[in-house]
């Protein structure tokens, strides 16, 4: 690993020598009261970035980033590729139809696993590298920083808030003001769907999910699928609310053996990798006796990954993509919570 940071760090230096930009300098911290003041200073749990103007080449690592810079005017010229739920060239499709009705080019697409593509960041040529939604290491961000002002998450990895992450990418570009009005647009987006859905209030949900025979996690608050749910009205089941997350995540590992923590749930959220993962977690008679699972009252996503994705990351392009299509499969779950 110290081998490749150097390399890295080698390379870092080289691209800074061959765009004759320099450091960036000890100003002090700004915090913009209005859209468009600079420079703007934001601190980090790896560091403090300094952005002396308006960026014009944004790179993007980790989640929901770009969806939000788009939707505030500026697409980055680098994105890291979705491999799990983006298409052949790793872009979500709320995203792609985003970009190509603005006109701009396409982002570069480059890889995070098993290390970040530094020559792909290096090509991008950034003014402006962020990534408050990200599992950035210490080592990764002194590299990067070295490239340009580099943005990491406020407190730790994969653990800020949709708001918060709206702010940051708002306050680096300049547009605090436009971003605070995507936070208000998409929770009138959530509010709206509520009080067409007045069924929802009250019901008590659990978000889970199982991968593996045994296994049982609780998504718990903070967590955008949680969020969303709560936003639409429902309410945590009082078992679940009790439980803690595992540290550093927005999860609580509770095992197949606890199931019963979940028999006053009204309706019951998860989702599977393939059929054949819902088959092995189906066969699970601890998973059986579960009353919303008797009942039919389960809201599941089955190899949908893209919707998937868009309930993971609350945005305000995965936001409108995702209720046309999440909608409906509530609906019909909360329709068995009487039989």
């Amino acid at each position: 690993m110290k081998r490749t940071m150097a390399a890295l760090a080698a390379l870092a230096a080289t691209a800074l020598m061959l765009s004759g930009c320099s450091a960036a300098s000890d100003a002090p911290e700004s915090t913009p009261t209005s859209d468009g003041a600079f420079p703007v200073t934001i601190k980090s749990a790896l560091g403090t970035a300094t952005i002396p103007e308006a960026p014009k080449r944004v790179v993007s690592i980790g989640w929901s980033t770009p969806d939000i810079a788009v939707s505030l005017g500026v697409t980055p010229v680098a994105i890291e590729a979705d491999t799990w739920a983006g298409d052949k060239d790793g872009l979500l499709p709320w995203l792609r139809d985003a970009i190509e009705k603005s006109g701009d080019p396409l982002p570069q697409t480059f890889s995070v696993y098993p290390e970040i593509d530094m020559d792909a960041i290096v090509k991008a040529n950034p003014d402006l590298i962020l990534a408050p939604q990200s599992g950035l290491t210490q080592d990764q961000y002194d590299v990067l920083s070295k490239l340009a002002p580099t943005v990491a998450y406020p407190k730790a990895a994969w653990q800020t808030s949709w708001t918060e992450q709206i702010q940051i990418v708002g306050k680096a570009l300049g547009k605090p003001d436009k971003a605070q009005g995507l936070i208000d647009g998409i929770n009138g987006q959530l509010a709206d769907a509520a009080a067409e859905h007045p069924e929802f209030e009250g019901l008590s949900f659990a978000y889970v999910y199982t991968g593996k025979p045994g296994a049982l996690d609780v998504y718990m608050p903070g967590d955008p699928r949680v969020d969303v749910l709560t936003e639409l009205g429902f309410t945590e089941a009082p078992a679940v609310a009790d439980l803690k997350p595992s540290a550093g995540t927005f999860t609580s590992t509770i095992g197949m053996e606890n199931a019963d923590l979940l028999d006053d749930v009204d309706v019951l959220f998860t989702w599977y990798n393939s059929e054949e993962e819902k088959d092995a977690v189906a066969a699970q008679e601890l998973w059986k006796q579960i009353p919303a699972v008797k009942r039919g009252s389960v809201v599941e996503f089955i190899s949908d990954r893209q919707l998937g994705m868009a309930t993971s990351a609350i945005t305000p392009l995965s936001v409108p993509w995702a209720l046309n299509k999440y909608l409906p499969l509530i609906e019909e779950g909360v329709s068995h919570v009487d039989d």
